[in-house]
């Protein structure tokens, strides 16, 4: 498993030949790093005096930005075994015309999953960046620079898994599947593209002297 490795491997891992792990498990990767930095500034908030009035909330924030970082590390993992599945798929045989039409049956199936694995990540983002969006306003402002960092890289997270989606779509002949996951892109990009607009705007408001 891609998680079980240390921080050094994995990116050698990255770095080699192999096509996987690639973007997408990077995409999921930025996500579990940006609840971490979400789940950070909460536990930095709860047990100050000063944030009293949050503290409830901030635990709150803090169980879910938790469930979101286990949530992407796994996704971590499944979306390079979606990959390998389509790359075991194009390695059936193709020398008789069943054997096509089973190759290519299971070429199609195993796409829709590769697809599908990185738009599940982008709807983990919209809840994500919510969260954040609560530490950067009401958070512990010593850490409002980790909100912003939270923030930026869970829309890292949401344009790459979103450029994920998209080059596996190319290759889905299912008109109806692609038509309708390409308009479900276009929407979650524009909504986190929107929210971490709101939250570094809410940050540059803490970080910069007056």
């Amino acid at each position: 498993m891609l998680t079980s490795m240390t921080v050094t491997r994995f990116i050698d891992e990255l770095a080699s030949n192999s096509p996987a792990p690639g973007g997408g498990s990077v995409a999921a990767l930025a996500g579990a790093l940006g609840s971490a930095l979400t789940s950070m500034v909460a536990s930095l908030t709860i047990g100050k005096k000063k944030y009293a009035d949050v503290e409830a909330e901030m635990k709150s924030v803090l169980q879910r930005s938790e469930d979101l970082r286990r949530t992407f590390t796994t996704l971590v993992d499944q979306d390079t075994e979606a990959f390998n599945k389509v790359m075991e798929a194009f390695s059936l045989s193709k020398d008789t015309d069943d054997q096509k039409a089973l190759r290519s049956a299971a070429i199609q199936s195993a796409t829709k999953e590769a697809a599908l694995v990185p738009l599940r990540v982008m709807k983990h983002v919209i809840d994500a960046l919510a969260l954040a969006q609560i530490v950067a306003e009401k958070g512990n402002a010593n850490s409002a620079s980790d909100a912003g960092v939270s923030a930026l890289m869970l829309q890292a997270c949401c344009e790459g898994a979103g450029m994920n989606v998209r080059i596996n779509l190319n290759s889905i002949t299912d008109a109806e599947f692609t038509g309708w996951h390409s308009d479900e892109v276009q929407t979650l990009l524009r909504t986190s593209r929107t929210k971490t607009d709101d939250i570094l705007k809410i940050v540059y408001t803490k970080i910069t002297p007056a």
